[in-house]
């Protein structure tokens, strides 16, 4: 799902002056990290429970965490902790649709109801290439749901979604817009209907196909498709979300680390860390996944002036640099990841919000002091 996310390995500024018989000569030190760690600490005392970062740059490496993994105690977020990863899911899908378009087992102006028969209305006109880049008019199942802060929320926390359910609840709503590929509206639904595909292509789950084309060649070894699994394996943050009892008292927040992540399916469902991600983004922008005639059709916008283009979403700083990359909201998590376009600058952020503001803004300005320190 979309939108939605860091203390202990700073950096200091140090000069090494090694002494030789000539003269002293100064080794070039690794920048301030001050401001980075300020920056986390920001997102936290505005709007997050936990925090962690990594970022990487001509300099080296950073890794950091703010706040704590878990409310009402001490312990403190880990670097590695992993964490659900919400909508950067979508890339990770999408990274294996056009894996499959090279491999000519799908194009991407096959239509919906080509592989979907009766599936989607106008699905003769809906293109795998509308779905990709949000272009399909294709409704959002979300706001079918119950969503927090209403109690009901927890009642379907152990619920497993099947696809098929979801998309028949999407589709029960008229089209956002028509005809396909004239405006942009981000609709979870869409890669729902693309995993769907993928497994009529491969005979396999979309899970297993990014496992198998993904996760594995990168060894990204703390990442996962969890598919029903309802627990967070190995170290990590405990999420939540708000809920409000009575009409008359502030939401609370209810611990919803545990739950069946069918709720978000192909759209949403990854578990990793900001290393993994990292990783996965340079391998995709430096070439590592696709020829580069599909990852120009990956940066390409869906419509004018766009900032989505298939599964990759991407977003000018303030010094000048493009950065490509997604961020996903999975309710009690969201995760922010972006990389320039040579693979040698990047930045993964994650938080657990306590929803007392939306951390969008105070990340935009962490994300700024990274790429342009």
């Amino acid at each position: 799902m979309k939108r939605g996310l860091r203390a202990l390995l700073t950096a200091t500024t140090v000069l090494a002056v090694i002494a030789t018989p000539a003269a002293a000569i100064a080794v070039p030190a690794k920048p301030d990290r001050a401001e980075l760690q300020s920056g986390l600490d920001e997102v936290v005392a505005v709007s997050a429970v936990g925090a962690l970062a990594e970022v990487r740059d001509e300099q080296g490496v950073w890794r950091s965490t703010s706040g704590v993994a878990e409310r009402g105690t001490t312990r403190p977020v880990a670097v590695n902790n992993r964490f659900r990863a919400g909508s950067i899911t979508k890339t990770f899908l999408a990274t294996v649709v056009l894996q499959l378009a090279d491999e000519d087992r799908l194009r991407l102006d096959d239509t919906v109801g080509a592989w979907l028969p009766g599936v989607v209305p106008n699905g003769h006109r809906i293109t795998v290439r509308h779905l990709l880049n949000h272009t399909s008019g294709v409704p959002d199942y979300r706001p079918t749901l119950i969503l927090p802060p209403e109690p009901g929320f927890l009642e379907n926390r152990w619920r497993t979604w099947t696809a098929a359910e979801l998309i028949q609840r999407a589709v029960a709503t008229p089209p956002t817009f028509q005809p396909p590929g004239s405006a942009f509206a981000y609709s979870n639904t869409n890669y729902l209907l693309l995993g769907q595909i993928v497994e009529k292509a491969t005979r396999h789950s979309y899970g297993e196909e990014i496992e198998r084309r993904v996760i594995r060649p990168l060894h990204l070894h703390g990442t996962s498709m969890p598919g029903t699994d309802r627990k967070i394996r190995g170290p990590h943050l405990n999420g939540y979300v708000p809920i409000r009892y009575n009409d008359n008292e502030a939401p609370q927040l209810v611990d919803f680390t545990a739950m069946n992540p069918s709720l978000f399916g192909a759209g949403g469902e990854l578990i990793s860390t900001t290393k993994d991600l990292n990783r996965f983004f340079k391998a995709l922008l430096t070439g590592d996944l696709l020829p580069p005639h599909l990852l120009d059709e990956m940066k390409t916008p869906g419509t004018k002036n766009g900032t989505y283009g298939l599964g990759l979403a991407w977003r000018d700083t303030t010094c000048g640099p493009r950065i490509y990359g997604n961020d996903g909201d999975a309710v009690s998590y969201q995760s922010y990841a972006f990389t320039t376009e040579d693979g040698h600058h990047q930045a993964a952020i994650a938080l657990t919000p306590d929803f007392r503001t939306n951390p969008d803004k105070t990340v935009d300005k962490l994300l700024d002091k990274a790429f342009c320190p």
